[in-house]
């Protein structure tokens, strides 16, 4: 640029006409999620989202409840295979799953896509991965924000974050309140990694063994690109379909810091759960990453989810239907522990045996 010639933002770096076009482009994937209480109140592109409250008639003393997240470095392994259309899944599910653990419905999403460069047809992609999830949810996606930052970001860098909100009736709200001794840990399969842990992986397989994304990986059937971008389970239907078919006592979202440390947050003084290793066989990427990067198995499990996604805690009289209602749903489910007493102002939870093989 000569210094006759006046600066401007896309000489900056900043595209708004390909900001415009991904917008467009993600418009009919953002009416795919559309729930009746965002019918017809505005459209994507305003300056907010709105939610018809006041269709919520079906509860009597509505709480709100608010979630954010994102998919930690997952989002570069994205980028390295230019695959858009599967991470917001994994944003969706981290945000969805946080609200159903106290027993709310998710009513709607917003989610933040930050890019070095907008291309419009990936940002499109990712949104259209994010509608997905948010059906998959049941929750609408009523809007967010793509921000262009060039020279902060390199041209096909990017992250995503969301956050939802959620409704729950007062006196059905969940919480460590309402845990009892003798209560079972009904353990739900995860899909995969999800979206925790990644850095570790990544050091294991990157750094330390040398992998590529397209290496054939014999234990997963399929490339090692393929088995780290499986899309993150979403639970929230199937935990609401469980509160409306039988009595729970509480969920617990297995994301950071694995099974034990996720669980022990809903446990109440005076109690602890206790899960059986026993009861099921971690998934094949939980063994090669532990196997290749010689991770002992604490540090494993209080990184990765290691095959449970979503906690449910029941009573003891509801284990047989809540099984049956998850089975119905196509959710592999399994009774995985118990709640034990453990004196006054203790609390925790713990993994117990070794696991099945």
């Amino acid at each position: 640029m000569s210094e006759t010639t006046g600066a401007s933002y896309a000489a900056a770096g900043v595209d708004i006409e390909a900001g415009d076009r991904a917008v467009e482009l993600m418009k009919e994937w953002v009416k795919k999620t559309q729930r009746p209480e965002v019918a017809g109140l505005g459209g994507l592109g305003g300056f907010a989202g709105l939610f018809d409250a006041s269709a919520l008639k079906r509860y009597e003393r509505p709480l709100l409840a608010s979630a954010t997240d994102g998919v930690g470095t997952k989002v570069d392994l994205a980028r390295k295979m230019g695959v858009y259309d599967t991470i917001g899944h994994d944003l969706v599910g981290m945000v969805v799953d946080d609200l159903v653990v106290c027993g709310a419905e998710p009513l709607f999403m917003t989610d933040y896509i930050c890019v070095g460069k907008v291309h419009p047809e990936r940002v499109a992609s990712i949104v259209k991965g994010i509608a997905e999830g948010c059906v998959l949810a049941g929750c609408a996606l009523v809007g967010g924000e793509t921000a262009e930052h060039p020279g902060l970001l390199g041209p096909d860098d990017f992250d995503v974050a969301g956050a939802g909100t959620g409704v729950v009736e007062a006196d059905r709200l969940l919480g460590p309140d309402r845990i009892r001794e003798g209560d079972v840990v009904i353990a739900m399969a995860s899909s995969g990694l999800h979206s925790n842990g990644y850095s570790l992986v990544r050091h294991v397989v990157f750094d330390r063994a040398g992998w590529s994304l397209d290496r054939q990986v014999e234990e997963f059937g399929r490339t090692l690109g393929e088995e780290l971008l499986e899309p993150t389970r979403i639970y929230s239907l199937d935990c609401l379909a469980l509160t409306r078919t039988t009595e729970v006592h509480g969920f617990s979202h297995v994301t950071g810091g694995g099974l034990a440390n996720n669980l022990a947050r809903v446990i109440p003084d005076g109690l602890h759960a206790r899960v059986d290793r026993s009861t099921w066989t971690p998934g094949a990427v939980f063994d090669v990453v532990g196997r290749t990067g010689r991770v002992e198995q604490l540090e494993l499990e209080k990184t990765l989810n290691m095959g449970v996604g979503m906690i449910a805690i029941v009573p003891a009289e509801s284990v047989d239907a809540a099984l049956t209602t998850l089975a119905d749903r196509g959710v592999e489910s399994w009774a995985a522990g118990e709640i034990i007493g453990r004196g006054a102002h203790t609390s925790g939870a713990e993994l117990v045996g070794e696991y099945a093989r």
